[in-house]
């Protein structure tokens, strides 16, 4: 199948250290409790949403626990739950993998998060320099993998090991829950190459993904493997390009000098992760030059680690931008958008018929009697008033 008529995966996201309206502000921020995590999780399901992604660290809600306590309200919405290696054995996340892929049914995915800021993974008991993280990780998934696929495990690594390991209970995804991951470093490329089925990257520019997955098409090829690829990045879509871009400043208008300062002070400290320097480097801490690619725009990132660009547009013209994503063979696009809630109907109702899906969102108003229905509109809602015989 050529790479752009590759069916394209679309993804969500549950803000678990909290949502608002705005970057950098306290303004409109909204507590990431579990009512509106199961909020979010049912209309992404509602709305025709493959799946959400569940973010980990020291100041999120435990990706694991909300998972578990969101999905028996929905259908089909996959969990794409960080695994980290290091912070529990691989025994303790296999049991856990396999109880939750069996709790819905097997709608679970793994996002093997190795980390890239010393003083977060020192809060977890992790004290290794960036290289040797990663092959801790290896040591980890070996380890896991044997596992949950029902082996005897007999292993010994240069971090971890496991003697006569076996997981009772199966998974329902056979042999594992689909494995994903992202690292830009050739460490990271090379634990992707050989444990996982799924490669993510950040919303660079379309050239530097198209470079960054040929290096990791070839070094999987090299070990007779193949992995998929999907990109990570934030969504801002209105009716028009003008509203899009107003918008876009909006979401940065309370972030003050010294705020961007901080953080990326605090980034250059802090983090050793590739990924994040390369992030980093394409607003350069600096307001002016955000649209770093046709309507890719890095102010995400001046206050947010991790993913800090957003595709800016009208429907056509972001449908237009993520098929040149797909050309360059992604499959699954992990977006996310502020307020999460409201901007997952925005993004299912203004985008997806632009690529070609269709939303689950149900009782939808009959076109053909809406006009109708607004006449007769009362205080309690459209169509609660009955039309005169």
């Amino acid at each position: 199948m050529a790479a752009g008529t590759l069916p394209l995966e679309f993804f969500w996201f549950l803000p678990t250290s909290g949502d608002g309206r705005y970057l950098g502000s306290d303004v409109g921020n909204r507590q990431p409790d579990n009512a509106y995590m199961r909020e979010i999780a049912v209309a992404c399901d509602r709305l025709g949403f493959d799946g959400v992604l569940l973010p980990t660290g020291q100041f999120c809600e435990d990706s694991w626990i909300t998972a578990a306590s969101v999905a028996p309200f929905t259908e089909r919405l996959k969990y794409l739950v960080a695994v980290r290696p290091g912070v529990a054995t691989p025994a303790h996340y296999a049991r856990q993998a396999a109880a939750l892929d069996r709790l819905t049914n097997g709608r679970l995915l793994l996002n093997v998060v190795v980390g890239g800021e010393a003083k977060e993974l020192a809060v977890d008991g992790v004290d290794l320099p960036h290289d040797e993280r990663y092959r801790q990780a290896a040591d980890f998934l070996t380890i896991w993998r044997g596992l949950m696929a029902g082996d005897t495990v007999d292993f010994q690594g240069d971090h971890l090991w496991a003697k006569g390991g076996r997981n009772a209970f199966p998974p329902v995804q056979t042999p594992h829950p689909p494995l994903y991951i992202g690292g830009s470093s050739d460490a990271g490329i090379e634990l992707a190459t050989d444990h996982v089925e799924v490669y993510l990257t950040w919303g660079e520019p379309p050239a530097q993904v198209a470079e960054k997955l040929e290096r990791v098409r070839a070094r999987a090829k090299a070990k007779g493997r193949s992995v998929r690829f999907g990109i990570r990045l934030h969504l801002i879509v209105r009716e028009t390009e003008a509203e899009a871009w107003a918008e876009a400043d909006r979401l940065i208008s309370h972030v003050t000098d010294e705020a961007i300062a901080q953080a990326q002070a605090r980034l250059d400290r802090d983090s050793d992760s590739v990924g994040q320097q390369r992030m980093s480097a394409l607003h350069g801490g600096r307001r002016d030059g955000l649209e770093v690619s046709p309507n890719l725009w890095a102010g995400v990132g001046l206050v947010r680690k991790g993913a800090g660009t957003a595709l800016v547009g009208d429907p056509a013209t972001v449908a237009e931008r993520i098929r040149e994503y797909q050309a360059l063979g992604i499959e699954t696009i992990i977006a996310s958008g502020y307020p999460h809630l409201e901007e997952a109907y925005r993004v299912a109702e203004l985008l997806f018929p632009f690529l070609g899906r269709i939303t689950g969102n149900r009782g939808r108003i009959d076109p053909a009697t809406q006009g109708e229905r607004a006449g007769f509109a009362s205080e309690s809602g459209i169509g609660s008033a009955r039309p005169p015989s």
